[in-house]
């Protein structure tokens, strides 16, 4: 198979879909490599060590998507993507459908074959492709968080660890999971003092088991939300139901009666967020101010630490880029139960119920 590799185009976003080290596995299985100029210019990795590894280098975009049986990226396409994509590759990416109405009829028209990493789902309910990325993001809010609560960036002025005498700063996460887990492991090596509320009584009695006295474990309804988003510094969204759009947790009354110069950070945007008041953001133009509270809602924070996130990201990524390259596109979604999941969109039809219940579309399952 032919396997192209792109450079990213979307703002500020420095990762690449297949570190070197991932493009040598599927070159030693016999398939072939091309991979854009400077695609890896963002994770340190030149053209010379992708060619090292075995990759064509490739002057165009254009050259790589026409030449590729399948494209490996990191963030969905954007609209100059859009006219590049044709009948029968198989993308394999990121794409966040539920929020992404015109993407979706993209690739509909096109006949696009879209797995995507974010529904690529075990028996055991996990998301071993979103995982990494949700770690990431996690761990960040919480640090994007304390830097906007700084005077210097319009904040509060709040330390979040405190000193002597004074009290901690607040910081409420929305949603147990894997990002939330992460954003409490970092607030609570900064001192803060933490609240996590989930719906899911034994997800919360796992938090504050590992956690103990770390955390306040609450359980998520509108009239806890309501107090802990209030008496919060810091508030970081991470609710997700797997491939469906974000429910609107923290509404717009509850923001309006945070302090002035709080800060929201919904790491959950990429599916349209869990806050009424947010909106998607980009690196180069962060935050914005919403009744009187900073938001962040950047839509590929890890992009910001690509290394970082690229060797995670293909860690995960390459099992089942091994197994679409090896056995084509029809053969490796029956093989495989979790990689079938990830199929959203097949032969101009949404093929992910809940895409399709969230967007609006037809629902057809791929038959195997």
């Amino acid at each position: 198979m032919i396997i192209g590799v792109p450079k990213e185009i979307k703002n500020n976003e420095n990762r690449v879909g297949l570190t070197p080290g991932g493009v040598q596995a599927l070159v030693a299985r016999g398939h072939k490599l091309i991979v854009e100029t400077k695609a890896g210019q963002g994770i340190g990795a030149t053209d010379e060590t992708y060619a090292k590894a075995g990759a064509t280098i490739i002057d165009s975009a254009k050259e790589v998507w026409e030449k590729a049986d399948m494209i490996i990226k990191v963030k969905e396409p954007i609209q100059p993507e859009y006219a590049l994509m044709k009948p029968n590759l198989i993308l394999y990416t990121y794409l966040h459908l539920a929020a992404e109405p015109e993407l979706t009829k993209q690739l509909m028209e096109r006949k696009v074959k879209a797995v995507a990493y974010e529904t690529i789902q075990l028996d055991d309910g996990t998301l071993p492709l979103l995982t990494p990325m949700s770690e990431v993001a996690g761990r960040m809010a919480t640090q994007i968080g304390a830097r906007y609560l700084q005077k210097s960036e319009g904040g509060k002025g709040i330390l979040l660890a405190g000193v002597p005498g004074v009290r901690r700063g607040k910081v409420t996460i929305i949603g147990g999971g894997v990002s939330g887990t992460s954003a409490a492991v970092i607030a609570i090596g900064m001192g803060a003092q933490v609240t996590i509320l989930d719906i899911n009584m034994n997800r919360l009695t796992y938090l504050d088991d590992i956690f103990k006295n770390s955390i306040n474990t609450i359980y998520s309804n509108p009239s806890n939300i309501e107090k802990a988003v209030r008496e919060a510094d810091l508030v970081i969204g991470t609710v997700l139901i797997a491939g469906a759009k974000a429910p609107k947790l923290v509404t717009r009354e509850m923001v309006k009666h945070m302090e002035p110069n709080s800060v929201i950070v919904d790491v959950s945007i990429d599916q349209g967020g869990c806050i009424e008041t947010i909106r998607p953001t980009s690196h180069s133009d962060p935050i914005f101010r919403e009744e009187g509270v900073i938001h962040y809602g950047v839509t590929n924070m890890p992009g910001a630490v690509a290394q970082t996130s690229t060797y995670a990201l293909t860690n995960r990524t390459l099992k089942y880029a091994m197994l679409l390259a090896d056995n084509g596109f029809e053969k490796a979604i029956s093989m495989d139960k979790a990689l079938y999941k990830g199929v959203n969109v097949c032969n101009g039809k949404v093929a992910y119920k809940q895409v399709a219940d969230d967007l609006h579309l037809p629902f057809e399952a791929v038959k195997i």
